[in-house]
């Protein structure tokens, strides 16, 4: 295994982790958020080297504004919701 082999592995490797956590972070939202907070309230405690706070805080979540404009709709104190549409049906079109 020659030194070539070596660093196409490795960028493989780093290439295939990093789509798996935007993929994860897509897919999986609300999770990703509980987890990153764990990892950052773990990395990000008393005691703990400078490096390891930094990147702590770096992990940490960004979290609700809790203004009118984040999207959250839980106070509905922006307005009434918006009301569902009834379902339309398709039309279809032959090509000739």
């Amino acid at each position: 295994m020659n030194t070539f082999e070596v660093v196409q592995g490795a960028i493989v490797a780093v290439v295939v982790a990093a789509s798996a956590l935007i993929a994860f972070r897509k897919l999986l939202p609300k999770t990703s958020a509980r987890l990153m907070a764990r990892v950052s309230a773990n990395l990000n405690r008393e005691g703990r080297s400078a490096a390891s706070r930094f990147i702590g805080r770096r992990f940490q979540p960004a979290s609700a504004t809790g203004s009118c404009g984040d999207g959250c709709g839980s106070c509905n104190s922006c307005g009434p919701a918006t009301p569902r549409t009834e379902a339309q049906p398709l039309h279809f079109k032959s090509r000739g």
